[in-house]
């Protein structure tokens, strides 16, 4: 598992750790994410009928970013309501659309912890540069920022720093 970092610029909030892993498999990935901390406090979305559904990113989710060229990347947004959104960019916020994919999402929420596992089938090749990141709607109302790494500044997924992970071919 790899533990993503909060961002510099968010005040600490309800989670304490977040770890996260994807694996390529040959229709796709699979991928978990495991929140840390006092889960009850956090905006948790309830469980909906699963399917493709835009702005996730607004509350608590997880995203995965997926560059195999470096310059176009997919987007994958993963919710614990099991609904998902997937996105394909031609380069740092151009030419968003739909890309094709399914996403199977089980959550599994304790006291303390909050997991999403996710099987992506989708057209992911290797090897691919990729960011694990999520956001995390605190009991104040505010969004708070993780990711493996983040470039100076605002919180930005898109930024190709996030990719700071290396899946060989």
């Amino acid at each position: 598992m790899h533990k993503l970092v909060l961002h510099p610029g968010c005040a600490p909030g309800s989670v304490h750790t977040i770890e996260a892993e994807v694996t390529a498999t040959s229709d796709g990935c699979r991928a978990t994410f495991i929140a840390h901390g006092d889960i009850a406090r956090i905006a948790v979305p309830v469980v909906a009928t699963p399917g493709r559904f835009d702005n996730l990113w607004k509350t608590t989710c997880f995203e995965i970013f997926w560059s195999h060229d470096g310059t176009s990347y997919r987007e994958f947004n993963l919710s614990p309501s099991t609904r998902w959104a997937c996105y394909d960019f031609d380069g740092f916020r151009e030419g968003m659309r739909d890309a094709p994919a399914e996403v199977e999402i089980a959550v599994a929420v304790t006291g303390d912890t909050l997991r999403l596992d996710a099987i992506i089938r989708s057209d992911l090749p290797v090897p691919a540069t990729v960011a694990l990141n999520g956001i995390i709607e605190d009991g104040d109302g505010v969004n708070r920022f993780w990711a493996l790494a983040f470039r100076p500044g605002a919180p930005e997924f898109h930024a190709s720093e996030c990719r700071a992970l290396e899946l060989p071919a």
